[in-house]
């Protein structure tokens, strides 16, 4: 079973979900936009099944996560969504972990195991080397992927962010319904995450995250040099799997051709599901995280 805690980190007061023994082995479940932590509720208990201390982190901007002071930037830019990983482990005392997630998790993962390898024992990314090239969303893609990212130019725009505002519910299941194609929910399934919207920085940090990818947003200017970095296309030398979802729009093709971008042991998978795979195949993506875990182990 789930317990609700949270801790302080220097910009955030993060509310996660723990299971599993205190003195588990650590892994950290982020989820994505728009989702949270609900996300990862079939996938938990097969972790703490196998001795895994399972840390699943509502993101800044979701849930019960708060900034600690109101003159801080309400910033989504992906290094400070990386480095809230790191923070958090900081603040929990654990040195290394796996990362896992996908969607903005998949990118904060990412981010933290390329800029922070020594914190990360291994990692498992939906959607292979899920950093922004920020360069290159200032380009067009082919028009069936631009019709798909509809919602990232309307965020371009302040009409956007009235939208995101009036109507986070209906635009988010919106999300929810094309991304997974296949997948079928409740309304009591979507409200139970839709909650996590009602947190009072979810439209400010949305609108940066999405804004500063298409280089419409400045970022925060103490991160400038760590953006520079993940600019440089960094390789990702942590044990990986990589995972891809056969029916997820977002993706089209998949993201095989990122294996040059992982330098340790890496594996790619293809599930048959849409984008939000820890929710459409749970076991897949558990399966995934035990995998590096058993490479881990034996290093």
């Amino acid at each position: 079973m789930s317990t609700l805690k949270t801790i302080r980190t220097k910009v955030l007061e993060i509310a996660f979900l723990e299971e599993g023994p205190a003195n588990g082995w650590p892994v950290v479940l982020a989820h994505g936009f728009p989702y949270d932590v609900h996300a990862y509720d079939e996938v938990a208990p097969h972790l703490a099944k196998a001795g895994a201390r399972v840390i699943m982190p509502y993101l800044r901007g979701f849930g019960p996560t708060r900034f600690l002071f109101p003159d801080t930037m309400r910033n989504g830019q992906q290094v400070a969504l990386g480095r809230d990983l790191i923070d958090l482990l900081d603040a929990l005392g654990i040195q290394r972990a796996i990362l896992a997630g996908y969607d903005w998790g998949g990118l904060s993962s990412c981010v933290a195991s390329a800029l922070w390898p020594e914190r990360v024992t291994g990692l498992v990314s939906y959607a292979g080397y899920d950093i922004i090239d920020v360069t290159r969303l200032e380009h067009a893609f082919a028009p069936a992927l631009e019709q798909v990212l509809w919602y990232q130019h309307l965020f371009q725009l302040e009409r956007g962010r009235e939208c995101l505002t009036q109507h986070r519910r209906a635009l988010c299941r919106i999300l929810w319904e094309q991304w997974s194609p296949g997948w079928t929910f409740d309304d009591a399934t979507f409200e139970r995450t839709a909650a996590s919207f009602d947190n009072p920085d979810f439209v400010d940090v949305v609108i940066h995250c999405y804004r500063f990818c298409f280089g419409s947003a400045a970022g925060d200017p103490a991160l400038a040099l760590l953006e520079a970095r993940l600019a440089g296309k960094p390789m990702i030398g942590v044990p990986a799997i990589t995972l891809d979802g056969l029916r997820d729009p977002l993706k089209p093709g998949g993201t095989a051709n990122h294996s040059t971008m992982f330098e340790a042991r890496h594996e790619h998978r293809i599930v048959d599901c849409g984008h939000n795979l820890p929710w459409e195949a749970p076991e897949d993506f558990a399966d995934a995280i035990l995998t590096v875990r058993g490479w881990t182990a034996e290093a």
